[in-house]
């Protein structure tokens, strides 16, 4: 079984916006993702997006758009030669109630049966309460992003922990 390592997407690959990011015009990603990226890939860590992207269902943004804005994290990455393996997105309301939802598990469960992936042996990156919730409730281990705690350094505590274990 593989080990991956599941990112939300907007605050910790992405500037995070209040009216939610839209289209391509919108998006500003990090500059400093590619190498923590390539480092949980070099390290045989699957890498997955798993998203809510409601504004698709609250008709401010489209399947097309929410798409194309991976498509253009995926060629940034490609470009500084690495990728993310998936990307997997809720687009309901939280009023619509359905399993897809963070912290709700559809997607993480989806990506685990398509990728066959061990939980206990992954992790779960975001930068909201529910993001931990989400990979707690399946056993991954959680970090949680914030003003002082991007993915690079998320990454440098994941690997170290690869270490420490391998040496336990």
């Amino acid at each position: 079984m593989k080990k991956v390592v599941f990112l939300d997407r907007d605050g910790v690959i992405n500037k995070n916006r209040d009216d939610y990011v839209k289209s391509i015009d919108e998006l500003e990603i990090f500059s400093f993702i590619s190498e923590p990226i390539k480092k949980l890939r070099l390290n045989n860590f699957l890498v997955i997006v798993i998203s809510n992207q409601s504004a698709i269902n609250r008709k401010l943004t489209t399947h097309k758009k929410v798409e194309q804005i991976h498509q253009k994290i995926q060629d940034y990455l490609k470009k500084n030669n690495t990728l993310i393996d998936a990307f997997y997105y809720c687009p309901h309301k939280p009023n619509e109630n359905c399993n897809c939802r963070k912290p709700k598990v559809g997607l993480l469960l989806e990506a685990i049966n398509r990728f066959d992936i061990e939980p206990k042996k992954s992790w779960f990156l975001g930068d909201m309460d529910t993001d931990m919730d989400t990979g707690k409730s399946i056993g991954c281990s959680v970090i949680k992003i914030d003003k002082n705690l991007n993915l690079e350094k998320a990454v440098k505590i994941i690997l170290n922990n690869e270490i420490s274990n391998k040496h336990s």
